[in-house]
């Protein structure tokens, strides 16, 4: 079969209209499928409702589609105070008569309904308002408080079938939202609404550790295909963005262009310094420098002329320029020239994904061509492996994107010996690592450094002595006569001299 007919075939498929959903059309590949149904799963608290009014509010906004929105739970004049917080104005979007909500709650004296019960009178009331409205896109919120009071699942299957083949009839891209009892069990509260649609997405809200990490997957696109697995999100002023990490493409051209590290000898030991846009990082117990190599790449950049950001989750301002000082850089007056940006936070203050949206607005904005984050390890506390390796990956692929030049420390818990750089597997990620530590040498503690890894170029493999005074790193020869250094066990090697 010819290229040609085989995209004539995907024409007469299924097509999808964009949600423009931070991030969603990337995951589900173009959108969600027109003229059908897509159940949204949640918990409470996930989002469910916002995905819907956001849903809606686009398809005005961007593509001038009417919209109706159909509440069996909350009040129409909630659902439009709501969306005041994220700049959504839907009050004027309905004197405009672009979006109709149709107000289909539950009797507020809890009346029980006799008889058999169905939704045929609702369905009419849908079906009207599509048609004189001319609506394209609709968002029903939520089925589940439809049926609570009946638990019989074939009633629910029945119904639920009925409704989604009169929106299918009428040619609508509909959401409809469901509530679930667990973050991981079946989909929906009844059991059988995802058989009755044709597309299912799930939103979670995990307690991992001691912070809420929400998160979407979809489950099913009938007919077309999608990103598998879950993706973080969070909720910001402008409504949903997803992080659809496994869809970043990083097609920019890696740079052969140099910079300087700010410390001449590691520039030397780098083959001439690092690349322009690759990530670095600084691995090594407390009090091994990686702080202050943070601060001559900052200093470097600035006295370049180049904008730089710190993003900083383990110490305070004042303490950051307070060191600095000590070895003679000025943070505050990079600062008032505009060109250095210092944000600090605690990490336990927000989840990973805001974390993430945060430094990718502050990127975005002061648009920086360098970065540093001191450290990865304070980011780490709390919160699983995957969590942060998918945080990890969501900046150094940012900044690759940018082709900005990133600086990261990591802070290893063991003060002697070799130190784990790949437990979080944050070291594949990376370009170039450089290895800090402590060992003992003739009974007295001294430091050691060693570029351990740099990609696409030569660098020096020798163990390193360095020290810290006033005036920042000082770089010395290898420790020679002794092996094992890395093991923080060194032993001297004894030579043995011939004569002839």
């Amino acid at each position: 079969m010819t290229k040609k007919k085989k995209e004539q075939l995907r024409a007469k498929g299924v097509q999808k209209n964009r949600t423009m959903i931070e991030g969603f059309d990337e995951v589900s590949h173009g959108g969600l499928p027109i003229g059908r149904t897509t159940l949204v799963s949640g918990t409470s608290g996930t989002g469910k409702t916002m995905f819907a009014t956001q849903f809606l509010y686009n398809g005005i906004h961007y593509f001038d589609y009417p919209g109706l929105f159909v509440t069996f739970e909350e009040s129409p004049a909630d659902i439009i105070t709501n969306a005041y917080s994220f700049g959504w104005d839907l009050e004027q979007l309905v004197k405009d008569g672009k979006l109709f909500i149709l107000d289909a709650s539950p009797d507020p004296d809890g009346q029980e309904v006799a008889g058999n019960f169905d939704l045929s009178a609702l369905i009419e009331r849908i079906q009207y308002a599509i048609q004189k409205y001319k609506a394209k896109f609709v968002s029903i919120d939520s089925v589940t408080a439809v049926f609570q009071q009946y638990d019989a699942a074939p009633v629910v299957r029945r119904e639920i079938f009925r409704l989604v083949a009169r929106l299918k009839r009428l040619n609508v891209t509909s959401i409809m939202t469901t509530e679930r009892v667990e973050e991981y069990g079946q989909v929906a509260r009844f059991g059988v609404e995802e058989f009755v649609s044709d597309n299912v997405v799930i939103v979670r809200n995990v307690l991992e550790g001691e912070r809420r990490r929400r998160t979407i997957e979809i489950l099913k696109l009938r007919g077309t295909t999608h990103m598998k697995g879950e993706y973080p999100f969070t909720v910001t002023n402008d409504g949903i963005n997803i992080f659809p990490l496994g869809a970043m493409q990083l097609t920019q051209r890696s740079s052969n262009t140099r910079i300087s590290s700010g410390v001449k000898t590691l520039d030397q030991m780098c083959g001439g310094g690092f690349f322009k846009d690759s990530i670095i990082l600084a691995t090594g117990a407390t009090g091994t420098g990686q702080t202050l190599l943070v601060s001559k790449f900052l200093q470097e950049g600035c006295e370049q002329g180049e904008k730089a950001i710190l993003f900083a989750y383990e110490e305070s301002r004042a303490q950051l320029s307070r060191n600095a000082s000590s070895w003679g850089i000025d943070f505050e007056e990079m600062e008032r020239k505009g060109l250095l940006k210092i944000l600090c936070s605690y990490p336990e203050s927000t989840g990973l994904e805001d974390h993430l949206q945060m430094i990718k607005s502050e990127i975005t904005n002061f648009k920086p061509s360098r970065i540093a984050i001191d450290s990865l390890s304070a980011m780490e506390r709390g919160v699983s492996n995957n969590a942060f390796r998918q945080f990890v990956i969501g900046v150094t692929g940012y900044a690759k994107q940018e082709e900005i030049t990133g600086f990261f420390t990591n802070t290893t818990d063991q003060f002697m010996g070799a130190n784990s750089i790949t437990e979080s597997q944050i070291s594949t990620i990376t370009d170039t690592i450089l290895m800090l530590q402590y060992v003992e040498i003739r009974g007295e503690m001294s430091r050691a450094l060693n570029v351990f890894k740099m990609r696409g170029s030569w660098h020096d493999k020798g163990i390193r002595e360095y020290s810290i005074d006033k005036d920042g790193l000082n770089i010395k020869d290898s420790f020679r006569n002794y092996e094992r250094i890395i093991s923080g066990s060194p032993t001297r090697i004894t030579v043995d001299v011939k004569n002839d």
